[in-house]
């Protein structure tokens, strides 16, 4: 599974004028599931984000996870992380089908929310408009099969 983490000082999701998830301050997760991904990599990714120390300590250093700092997670599905760009036009072969990127963004989604890490989403294949404060800005690229 691939996941682009974004450290926020707010972030929120609309689906046709009305928003569907929101947080203030902590993550907003782009979440994809690829070809082949399973629960395994779904709750090590999960674990991987939740720890992940890119918040700042008293010294200013990024040191702190977003459990460390009560923060909450804005996840969203988002299948053009599986991308592929050897042309001008991407192609996304090798995300996952409709229904298993579901049913692995459900798992990654609970998963966060049982480390402890209130969780706020989008909504799986919707047309969503995504709004963000970026703080840092900090932006981590994650992936299981690295």
């Amino acid at each position: 599974m691939r996941a682009l983490v974004q450290r926020v000082g707010e972030a929120s999701v609309t689906v046709d004028g009305d928003i569907v998830g929101q947080i203030g301050p902590g993550l907003l997760v782009l979440v994809c599931a690829m070809q082949g991904d399973t629960q395994a990599q779904s709750d090590w990714l999960a674990r991987k984000v939740v720890n992940l120390r890119i918040f700042r300590d008293e010294q200013d250093r990024m040191n702190r996870s977003v459990l460390d700092v009560g923060g909450s997670a804005l996840v969203v599905s988002q299948f053009t992380l599986a991308a592929e760009t050897k042309g001008n036009r991407p192609g996304f072969s090798t995300a996952a089908a409709p229904a298993d990127g579901k049913r692995l963004y459900e798992h990654f989604s609970s998963a966060v929310a049982g480390h402890g890490v209130p969780v706020a989403n989008g909504i799986f294949g919707a047309d969503m408009k995504v709004a963000l404060l970026n703080d840092g800005p900090v932006t981590i690229w994650l992936d299981s099969e690295r």
